[in-house]
């Protein structure tokens, strides 16, 4: 029988035979911002609007430019939600590494 734990479990869906099947994803994206769109709340709107794990990487942000390295954790539908919404946001996004199912 194959462990799964509770992280994982939370993320998990039964299919009709009962087994669980991860539609997990893990995704890393670069922004990149001037001007006022670097001084925007993104991340704190990511993490309002989407149910996804927001991990910073690095980020190096002032009042002119800003690049930030995320990693977000979470359903996959959820991911290319948000994904798709930050390349909305006159945010230079960069996918830098994509997992789907880990």
């Amino acid at each position: 029988m194959k462990k799964v734990t509770a992280n994982k479990l939370a993320h998990s869906q039964n299919d009709a035979k009962g087994t669980i099947q991860s539609n997990m994803a893990k995704v890393q994206l670069t922004l990149i911002g001037n001007g006022d769109v670097a001084q925007r709340p993104w991340i704190s709107d990511l993490a309002k609007q989407f149910t996804i794990d927001i991990n910073i990487v690095r980020a190096s942000v002032d009042s002119a430019y800003g690049i930030v390295e995320l990693e977000l954790n979470g359903p996959v539908e959820e991911i290319q939600r948000a994904t798709a919404w930050l390349m909305t946001s006159g945010l230079h996004v960069e996918a830098k590494e994509r997992a789907v199912g880990a």
